[in-house]
């Protein structure tokens, strides 16, 4: 896509590449219907400093973040340049965790979609017997609430629920996932809704399900993270979506 907002003579064209990519999706989470007004955070990581982020200006909406005003943030959620607009460190508690713990975890997204959250909220978390289901089988970690996460003590606590998975469930809350870039993590995501609503639709049918065997659940899921390993699946997946996003509703910005 030909970029319609110029790139800032401090920003190097590799953090440039960055904040259209992040910016792009946070205007899909908002065309797939996945925004929770203006909170919750989608967060990059900075690729030549390690310790620097990427996230959404607070009190700003989905639809209205460019990659110019995407906010640069430390771990704890403070801004780093000058801005206009505020952070916000106390929603970045999560992503900050996440980041400062997971080398291999450059994206996170924290959404609480009606779906999600109802598998947030029952006590089996999400089962693995549909397509989608089947791909995060082993691949999600379970934190119980405890309340609106601003607090420091709750990050290992977090961590340790999370273990080497990407996927985090919190427990009567929603869910965050993360991946090595923003294709992958969107992708995820994907999934994980996908699954949730399968889940939800099927959970409000009379009738017995039919279950998977846990070997099956493990072999698809298996070969979904063979698959995803190909970047190339993931950016076609990515810029397809915006390709549709922008046919249907014009420019991003």
């Amino acid at each position: 896509m030909q970029q319609t907002i110029a790139r800032p003579d401090n920003c190097s064209e590799e953090e440039w590449a960055l904040r259209i990519k992040l910016a792009h999706c946070y205007h899909l989470i908002d065309f797939f219907g996945w925004t929770e007004t203006i909170f919750n955070h989608i967060s990059a990581r900075l690729p030549a400093q390690g310790d620097q982020y990427l996230v959404n200006p607070f009190g700003l909406n989905y639809t209205e973040i460019t990659p110019a005003n995407l906010l640069k943030v430390d771990v704890d959620g403070h801004k780093l340049d000058d801005s206009p607009y505020d952070a916000n460190p106390a929603g970045f508690a999560l992503h900050g965790a996440i980041h400062a713990a997971r080398e291999d975890i450059h994206c996170v997204i924290h959404t609480h979609t009606n779906e999600v959250s109802a598998i947030a909220q029952k006590k089996i978390g999400f089962t693995h017997n549909d397509f989608y289901g089947a791909q995060l089988f082993g691949r999600v970690g379970y934190h119980a609430f405890e309340g609106i996460t601003l607090f420091q003590e709750e990050k290992q606590r977090m961590l340790a629920s999370l273990g080497d998975k990407h996927i985090l469930v919190l427990r009567n809350h929603g869910i965050a996932v993360g991946e090595m870039d923003i294709e992958r993590t969107l992708f995820l995501l994907w999934t994980v809704q996908r699954a949730a609503e399968i889940q939800v639709t099927a959970g409000a049918l009379g009738g017995e399900d039919n279950l998977l065997e846990e070997a099956i659940s493990q072999r698809c899921a298996d070969l979904t993270q063979m698959l995803i390993k190909d970047s190339g699946f993931a950016n076609k997946f990515f810029n397809a979506m915006v390709r549709k996003m922008e046919s249907e509703k014009g420019p991003s910005w």
